[in-house]
């Protein structure tokens, strides 16, 4: 009976251990916003037709620092060759690059609306990709990390419009 107690006691805590990567999620931030953003761009990919600029909205980048959220727009910039900005939609209205006349963007807005760190260094994000009323679709992505880097591993649509 001993035997069997003590090697629940050995075991167990090798299998939790084995679970954890040792990576802090926190610490990464950059990378895992860029992955679930790119994600959602790839959802839906008419929208990105003739684009002219990405707008990222970060307003709710709580956790997310300036040189992470700088590393972001780079990245954007530098993998779809536009014009890439922080911006919020009422943003867009004021610079004037929202276009009243077909009610859309001339780009595409990218928003983060919920993030939830999981266990096992999975982090769960609800966003959308907007560029007009009738074009625009709702994602869920899950982030985690893999092979020693962040990667999606799941992306879900919930809605379109």
């Amino acid at each position: 009976m001993k035997l069997k107690y003590f090697s629940i006691f050995f075991v167990l805590p090798l299998l939790l251990s084995a679970c954890n990567t040792g990576i802090e999620p926190k610490e990464h931030l950059g990378e895992i916003y860029s992955v679930a953003l790119d994600s959602i761009m790839e959802q839906d990919e008419a929208l990105n037709s003739d684009m002219k600029y990405i707008a990222i909205d970060m307003s709710k980048f709580e956790e997310v620092d300036e040189s992470d959220k700088e590393g972001i727009l780079s990245y954007f910039k530098k993998k779809y060759k536009v014009d890439v900005m922080d911006a919020t939609f009422d943003q867009l209205e004021e610079k004037e690059l929202y276009n009243p006349d077909t009610m859309s963007l001339d780009g595409v807005l990218l928003r983060i609306d919920k993030v939830d760190y999981k266990f096992n260094n999975n982090i769960y994000f609800e966003g959308s990709k907007y560029r007009s009323g009738d074009g625009a679709v709702g994602v869920e992505v899950t982030v985690h990390y893999k092979g020693n880097k962040w990667k999606s591993k799941k992306v879900k649509k919930t809605w379109v419009s």
